[in-house]
């Protein structure tokens, strides 16, 4: 296991936004980053459904559910369909489910808590907005890096220690 985030920190201070240190580090790779997708989407997961389907190599998912801990909007099986697409991780404004099941993935999950409730199948939420949580502005194509540590966010990508 390899601390990344504080050699980042190191060596790009001014390049990087930090997270607030309110998330859980929930998948089985305890390191992961690439460019980030987004979806802003409140205790309805249709639009992470449509997103694990597609290609995700290089790729993170950063979902903004508002910050909601009634409803799950990751579980096992779209986890496991984001593995199979090869999404290097999610990081969720939001609760997560399943997180038994979600350790043993190969993949990387922060979110802010675990809740066993669904969410709604409503078919609402938007894809590639700017998100504002944690302290930070995310963008559709900015770079998250991960870790134990955190998370941090550039706008470009950096060169890894």
């Amino acid at each position: 296991m390899k601390d990344l985030l504080p050699d980042l920190c190191d060596l790009y201070p001014e390049k990087l936004q930090i997270a607030e240190p309110i998330f859980t580090s929930y998948g089985k790779r305890s390191h992961f980053y690439g460019e980030v997708v987004t979806v802003s989407c409140f205790e309805d997961n249709s639009r992470v459904r449509e997103l694990v389907a597609e290609n995700g190599k290089g790729k993170v998912m950063v979902i903004d559910g508002g910050g909601s801990k009634r409803r799950a909007l990751l579980g096992d099986m779209l986890a496991e369909k984001a593995v199979d697409n090869g999404w290097e991780g999610f990081v969720i404004n939001g609760a997560i489910r399943d997180i038994a099941a979600q350790s043993q993935l190969n993949i990387g999950i922060h979110a802010l808590c675990a809740h066993p409730m669904p969410t709604e199948k409503r078919g609402l939420g938007d894809l590639g907005k700017t998100l504002r949580f944690a302290g930070m502005t995310i963008a559709q194509g900015d770079y998250i890096y991960c870790d134990l540590n955190g998370i941090v966010v550039s706008k470009q990508p950096l060169a890894l220690p």
